[in-house]
């Protein structure tokens, strides 16, 4: 009988937001059988197995699989960390970790763009968003969706999973593989700030730990002017419009109105009074938590490419989850939002095509 891997029971532990002593009791074994289990001291028996297997909604065999992928938390930002519960914490880390496992599994199978993340170092903000859309090809240009300009230059885009809410969006690194978690659930235009956010931590922060108010501060700049270049603004904006003005003229840019008022204020066409009083007006009419006008939300391309040339393989969405040995609650929640498609848990005769040889489609990507 294959062995418990203390590693996915401790994954798994943490994606549910259970302690070690909360799991223990769902179980009905002593906490110190948990911590047994958790160090690899002793296997569980048949029951205890099962009895994991069922409240924790994990197959078995996810139990016996090798060494999950795991997030650093040294590579990985994420905002206000400290104000973070160790919970909301470790539920994040988990669910990143399964987005890690669906990126293994479609790396086996399909021919994904490779990663094309530069690493800056010494740049300021501004520069590097500059520098960054001139390594890309992407001029001055607006940026008509930021998932697809990630996903064109090798970042995987997942979802954060709706009992991680409260947290805005973060990203990492791992063995040159670099990640974007997003809120699917905030507006798009949101979004779309939190993913060029994360960019920035990815392109300037790679050396160390990306948190912190100056790196936070440092990601918020480059967003800003990757989303919305300095020529662009100066030349398109309304010079010390009217907020009806700034609503209209955010569509260019894909922005919030805030965002595109802040930056204008930034690029000093809008002066302090002025950008107050824009402000105050945001609030009074509830911009600052609804966005008028909003664009609808964007989505992934290689997840919508992915799924299609599955279904012509007649495998599913349940499909792919037992084959990562996860369930498919778990699968949506970290593609939640991505892919607007729905896509059928069950084939034309409810299950899957089998004896084909593996292939491995290229799958390419339009930005």
């Amino acid at each position: 009988m294959p062995e418990l891997n203390p590693k996915r029971l401790d994954l798994a532990r943490r994606r549910r937001g259970l302690t070690k002593a909360a799991l223990a009791k769902t179980i009905d074994v002593s906490p110190r059988m948990i911590t047994a289990l958790l160090v690899g001291e002793k296997q569980p028996s048949i029951l205890t197995l099962h009895r994991l297997s069922d409240q924790l909604g994990f197959a078995i065999e996810f139990f016996e699989g090798d060494d999950p992928p795991e997030p650093s938390e040294d590579g990985t930002s994420f905002r206000a960390l400290t104000s973070m519960s160790a919970k909301k914490r470790d539920e994040a880390f988990a669910a990143a970790s399964l987005g890690m496992m669906l990126s293994g599994w479609l790396d086996q199978r399909f021919v994904l763009p490779e990663p094309d993340v530069p690493r800056y170092q010494g740049l300021d903000a501004e520069t590097a968003a500059e520098s960054l859309r001139s390594e890309w090809g992407l001029g001055e240009l607006p940026i008509r969706n930021m998932i697809h300009t990630l996903e064109a230059h090798g970042v995987r885009v997942f979802s954060i999973p709706e009992e991680c809410v409260d947290i805005d969006a973060f990203s990492l690194r791992t063995d040159g593989q670099p990640y974007v978690f997003l809120n699917t659930r905030k507006s798009a235009e949101h979004s779309r700030m939190d993913a060029a956010h994360e960019l920035g931590h990815l392109v300037m922060h790679w050396k160390g730990r990306a948190r912190g108010r100056d790196a936070e501060h440092e990601a918020a700049q480059f967003g800003s002017a990757f989303l919305m270049p300095a020529s662009s603004v100066l030349s398109q904006a309304p010079q010390a419009g009217s907020l009806q003005q700034i609503i209209a003229a955010k569509r260019t840019w894909g922005v919030s109105v805030a965002a595109l008022t802040y930056r204008m204020h930034n690029l000093r066409m809008l002066t302090d009074w002025h950008y107050r009083t824009l402000f105050k007006q945001l609030s009074k009419r509830g911009y600052r938590s609804s966005e008028p006008g909003g664009m609808k939300p964007e989505s992934s391309q290689v997840l919508a490419k992915v799924f299609a040339s599955l279904r012509e393989e007649g495998l599913t969405k349940a499909d792919v989850a037992r084959e990562i040995t996860i369930s498919e609650t778990d699968l949506n929640e970290v593609i939640f939002g991505l892919v607007l498609t729905p896509v059928a848990s069950t084939g034309q005769d409810g299950a899957s095509e089998g004896g084909a040889a593996p292939r491995r489609p290229d799958l390419r990507i339009v930005r």
